[in-house]
């Protein structure tokens, strides 16, 4: 696998989207997981940056992650969707 630079990982209640992309911004990974299969997935990564929008759920996934060896950012939700395009912009 190419080298993670950062993780995106967008909570929900039962499915979770994770969003890995390279160092200069391209995305290389794109995963649907349930939510038990969250902390096994991360446990199986090198330590990098996980974002997720902050959310009432994000306190527990971001210590759970962080356990891992991997450094957690909780975004506020104003910068997510511009986040999100410009993601999307990379992958065309």
């Amino acid at each position: 696998m190419e080298q993670l630079g950062m993780i995106g990982l967008d909570l929900a209640k039962n499915v979770f989207q994770v969003h890995g992309s390279d160092e200069l911004g391209y995305a290389i990974l794109r995963r649907r997981l349930r939510r038990n299969q969250v902390l096994e997935f991360f446990s199986q990564l090198p330590p990098c940056v996980v974002a997720m929008e902050a959310c009432s759920s994000a306190h527990y996934w971001g210590r759970e992650i962080g356990r891992l060896g991997h450094d957690v950012r909780l975004i506020s939700p104003a910068y997510v969707k511009p986040l999100c395009e410009a993601a999307e912009e990379r992958c065309r």
